[in-house]
């Protein structure tokens, strides 16, 4: 297989692009680096084109690797034949591979195998090779009471499972079968019946049990076209299932199966009609009557329950790779909020029996001070609470307070809201999603940058650096964890887990990392950057005090040329040496850089907030590229790093909505007009946080009546400020409806 060209045909690109990617990787190159600087070698293709490119380059290999073992197995069989060899080297999937191979599979021990140690191999071909003998006559040589054939029977009955088994196997059947299933197919699917006896064993506190079982409710009498069935609807469906809720199946088109084999197999699709009802005693004179009572069993019982497996699972990874896609595309846009900079923030993790916790955070992420308030109950402490915190206001000046959205967090709302009312300063508050927040507080990092705090403590410091920073914070936590996503724990955690880390080595890199300030957790996704190396960075500053420049990198343990190479543009350090080092300008193109600013009267000391107009000052890039020895993109991105050095591409995205009063869900009206964060986005539409400390649902019929959407996130994204509708509130149910259309 040309790899190449497969993969250059599938993503609509060009061969020599996927070729020189290849090579790049190969050389051990990151994709956030081939990215950045080595744009003219791919021809600028971006991070997401390059992410699917490896992907699709590690399965094609893959598949590559097992026909190359396949073919080893067989040719020790002695069994490979040229057109065997031809359709094996020209598979493109790893399922028609498999196909292929079934025949020559080492099995466990069959019916079909049983039957061929009693010696009935030859009787089987005997009555597929011609069809115009009587089976029966044709058994009668083969009856050996000590081999277990006593009748004419069981002599058929064994020939039938060695030919059941032989379709079963056959590559072109289950290809067409998987293709008539998946097009014509539906899902089936049923509420599971409680027995008697569970009815009877159930105790008046399973009623958490009830209530999860009442989530299906949508999935108790469903039933949908295979091909229309959304992944949304089959995680569902899945989770449901394991849960023993929910029972599955498939309805496949049997009769046109049941036909196109006979046609195949014994030419005739008419046998079908005349076997109903009969068994081998009535059909034993028959052999076209006879195998298709095989081809029956074969289907029923052989390939209509592997179809069934194979196509639950292939659904079922669809809907996983969706769902990735979905939490990839929320994760970015999280991970890429703005940073809110310069301000003292107070951190508040709301609690109930235990207390909040507090902790002070400085601009810097300094924390300043802790305590516990105990504003809610059954303390309900809210004089002494006020108190507490308007003193630490006053003392550290603090301009805003965030307030993490779990348990207590409505109760925690109302008293900062009222305690605002009675402070004559500028105070804000904002509600900052804290999923993941208790997981890295008790979590080994946590414990190792905080050791004197108890784990509240810790969350508060995290609640708080996820408004002053986003990304630096939040990639201290697993990012399965973080809550943005649907049904993540179902999915399969391997592939989930290396999506999202690419997901946030990606956020990190576009941005860039402050080599002087950055923890081991945000330096181990930077390019070329291992876990070992990020503590050997921490550990070479502790040591010996802050970098001076990118090339005391080459210091560090273990960052060796190739790591250098490749992390070294992503890492800035501000007030350095080299004022280039505070910019996205790779060490290998400093010399460029001088010579560019060199020739436009320019001395890169003064470089500071950057040389605004510097691209108008270029008459003739493609000349000037030639004479600096670079490639038009890489001097673009020079041009862009000497404009603005240290422009941080978050300060684009919008700001979280600030808040200074408190909304109930019973004041909401239907109609009513208000501003929210998105907060999720899904399948079926997006779910916004409007301050009432329950998230509305916009469906995705709601979301604009401009346009067709074929997914949420063609609309909206995670943080997006948006204006809503109520369309309707449901307090009971704790639900609110909301529309985007004005």
């Amino acid at each position: 297989m040309d790899i190449s060209s497969v993969i250059a045909e599938e993503q609509k690109i060009k061969k020599w692009q996927v070729d020189a990617v290849i090579e790049l990787i190969d050389e051990g190159n990151t994709i956030p680096f081939i990215a950045r600087y080595r744009k003219e070698k791919h021809g600028s293709l971006d991070d997401e084109q390059l992410r699917m490119l490896d992907e699709r380059l590690k399965y094609l290999r893959s598949l590559e690797e097992r026909k190359n073992t396949i073919l080893a197995s067989i040719e020790e069989q002695g069994k490979l034949t040229d057109e065997l060899k031809s359709q094996i080297e020209a598979a493109q999937t790893l399922v028609l591979l498999e196909d292929l191979y079934r025949p020559y599979k080492q099995k466990r021990r069959t019916r079909a195998t049983i039957a061929k140690e009693k010696g009935l191999e030859p009787l089987a071909d005997a009555i597929y090779e011609d069809m115009t003998k009587s089976p029966a006559e044709l058994a009668g040589d083969y009856i050996d009471v000590e081999k277990g054939v006593e009748t004419i029977e069981d002599a058929l009955a064994g020939a039938m499972d060695i030919l059941a088994e032989r379709f079963s196997d056959e590559a072109d059947y289950r290809t067409e079968i998987r293709r008539m299933t998946r097009e014509e197919g539906q899902i089936v699917v049923a509420e599971k019946k409680q027995t008697d006896k569970e009815k009877e064993s159930a105790q008046p506190q399973d009623k958490k049990l009830s209530e999860r079982r009442s989530v299906y409710e949508t999935y108790h009498d469903f039933s949908s076209p295979l091909k229309k069935l959304q992944g949304y609807q089959t995680l569902a469906i899945n989770r449901g299932e394991n849960e023993k809720f929910l029972t599955v199946k498939i309805d496949a088109p049997e009769d046109e199966i049941l036909r196109y084999l006979g046609g195949e197999i014994i030419d005739s699709t008419k046998e079908l009609d005349r076997i109903e009802g009969k068994s081998i005693e009535d059909v034993k004179d028959d052999a076209k009557q006879l195998i298709m009572l095989t081809i029956v069993d074969s289907y029923k019982r052989l390939i209509a329950p592997a179809i069934e497996r194979e196509l639950r699972s292939d659904l079922t990874e669809a809907a996983e790779d969706g769902a990735i896609r979905v939490f990839g595309k929320n994760l970015t846009q999280l991970l890429m909020q703005p940073p809110i900079k310069n301000q003292v923030v107070l951190g508040w993790d709301p609690a109930f029996r235990t207390g909040c916790k507090l902790a002070v955070v400085d601009a810097t992420g300094k924390v300043l001070h802790t305590v516990v308030v105990y504003p809610t109950a059954p303390q309900n402490k809210i004089e002494e609470t006020k108190k507490t915190v308007k003193a630490l206001i006053d003392k550290y000046d603090i301009t805003l307070i965030s307030v993490g959205n779990g348990t207590a967090s409505r109760e925690s709302e109302l008293v900062i809201a009222d305690m605002l009312k009675e402070v004559k300063k500028s105070v804000h508050y904002v509600i900052v999603n804290e999923a993941g927040a208790s997981v890295y507080s008790a979590s080994k990092r946590a414990t190792e940058e905080f050791p004197e705090f108890d784990v509240g403590q810790r969350s508060a410091v995290s609640i708080a650096r996820r408004l002053q920073d986003p990304l630096a914070e939040l990639v201290k936590i697993e990012p399965r964890s973080i809550g943005v996503g649907q049904y993540q724990h179902d999915m399969n955690q391997g592939k989930l887990s290396e999506a999202l880390g690419a997901v946030v080595e990606d956020c990190v890199n576009h941005v860039g990392v402050d080599l002087n300030t950055a923890s081991a957790s945000l330096l181990e996704y930077v390019s070329g950057i291992s876990k070992p190396i990020a503590k050997n960075i921490v550990a070479y500053r502790e040591a010996n005090g802050e970098f001076h420049s990118r090339a005391e990198l080459k210091k560090v343990a273990k960052l060796g040329p190739k790591a250098f190479e490749q992390c070294a543009g992503f890492l800035r350090i501000t007030g350095g040496k080299d004022p280039l080092d505070a910019t996205g300008v790779h060490p290998e193109s400093y010399a460029a850089a001088k010579m560019l600013l060199d020739d436009l009267g320019f001395d890169k000391k003064d470089l500071g907030s950057g040389f605004t107009g510097l691209s108008l000052l270029v008459k003739d890039k493609q000349k000037l590229a030639e004479k600096l020895g670079l490639g038009l993109e890489t001097l673009n991105d020079i041009i862009s790093e000497l404009e603005k050095p240290g422009r941080d591409p978050r300060d684009e995205m919008p700001k979280p909505i600030l808040r200074g009063d408190v909304l109930e869900m019973e004041d909401l009206k239907e109609g009513m007009i208000l501003k929210g964060t998105v907060r999720n986005v899904i399948d079926f539409g997006a779910f916004v946080d409007i301050g009432v400390h329950q998230d509305g649902l916009v469906h995705i019929s709601q979301l604009t009546d401009k346009r067709f959407v074929k997914h949420p996130l063609d609309v909206v994204s995670v943080g997006d400020i948006v204006e809503v509708k109520v369309l309707s509130v449901d307090i009971k149910k704790k639900r609110i409806g909301l529309s985007m259309i004005l």
